[in-house]
């Protein structure tokens, strides 16, 4: 018997650059700026990346407070990343096409120490998901199946 919890996401393009994806009860829009060909309906795929690493942290940051009696009062979290385009625009393969390197911060309102805090930055990089899976491989299979008509 496996322990795994399954997440998944699927939906429909509805353009070149616009994608409506459904999670569970929730559909979301992934779209791209006017600059990129798009309708700016939604953040950009990228972006979510970004969203999803700050809302994973912020789950573990919480979740990992408690459990070290740090009283987080409140907590700010920002995540900024450079991509070199000329990959995904086909200009040239010697970059990567994702993120050089991704800058995180965590911006914690409480009394905890320095040497508290240190701690539980620690734990929470170490137990989030999201940042496990950008700062290690993780096996990807892409295929391709027959279209089905609704």
């Amino acid at each position: 018997m496996s322990n795994l919890i399954n997440f998944s996401t699927k939906g429909d393009s509805h353009s070149a650059t616009k994608f409506v994806s459904n999670s569970r009860t929730f559909n979301f829009i992934v779209d791209e700026p006017p600059a990129m060909g798009g309708t700016d309906h939604g953040a950009n795929p990228v972006e979510y990346i970004l969203a999803g690493l700050a809302g994973c942290l912020n789950v573990v940051a919480h979740m990992v407070a408690k459990e070290q009696n740090i009283n987080l009062k409140s907590l700010k979290i920002s995540v900024e990343g450079d991509i070199d385009p000329a990959r995904l625009l086909g200009f040239s393969n010697d970059e990567r096409a994702g993120f050089q390197s991704l800058r995180i911060n965590l911006i914690p309102e409480t009394d905890a120490t320095p040497e508290a805090l240190s701690k539980w930055l620690e734990t929470v990089e170490g137990r989030c998901p999201v940042r496990d899976n950008l700062a290690n491989i993780t096996p990807i299979e892409i295929g391709i199946k027959e279209y089905e008509a609704a």
